[in-house]
């Protein structure tokens, strides 16, 4: 069984912000609030990740600008263009009840009522109405992530059970 997601993702750096080393960082989550208390945090690069402290976060529009305690001057926030910045599991939001990062979602295996094996989830699809699983197994199939269909998600064990008669409904299986 696949461990659970350590680090997630939550933005990428887009570019330098100013002369003194802030950068313009494009987010990666739902929530823009979240950023704002966001203190420590990791800069990951070519798979590699440095701990870091955040300071003086202010929130625009779809973007966030941040003062990263890696670097003070422009060159330094321009060497960072294209890393991310992550947290671990432990300082990553709360999340209500029967929601899920996509990272955990990622290789959970897909079995239906019927005890059809479908495959893993290999993606997640965000469309705004709601999120879209895609699966691959012996055939590709996309589905709408809605409660009538997907019965329960058991994270630990990496496991997601589908209703079989909705899933005839709502499903689109590769031909």
């Amino acid at each position: 069984m696949a461990a659970l997601c350590e680090f997630f993702r939550i933005g990428r750096i887009v570019r330098p912000h100013g002369v003194k080393g802030a950068v313009k960082l494009e987010p990666m989550s739902d929530s823009l609030m979240r950023y704002k208390q966001l203190k420590e945090a990791y800069i990951e690069r070519n798979g590699v990740r440095e701990p870091i402290t955040v300071s003086d976060v202010g929130v625009k529009d779809d973007a966030i600008y941040m003062t990263l305690s890696c670097c003070s001057t422009r060159d330094e926030a321009e060497d960072l263009r294209g890393a991310y910045v992550c947290v671990d599991r432990a300082h990553a939001m709360k999340l209500p009840k029967d929601t899920y990062f996509v990272e955990d979602l990622i290789g959970c295996n897909v079995k239906d009522t019927e005890g059809n094996e479908l495959g893993s989830v290999t993606d997640v699809i965000e469309t705004g109405a709601n999120d879209v699983y895609v699966i691959k197994g012996e055939k590709t199939l996309m589905l709408p992530a809605l409660k009538r269909v997907v019965l329960s998600t058991d994270i630990e064990n990496r496991q997601i059970l589908l209703d079989a008669e909705v899933l005839k409904e709502v499903g689109l299986f590769e031909d």
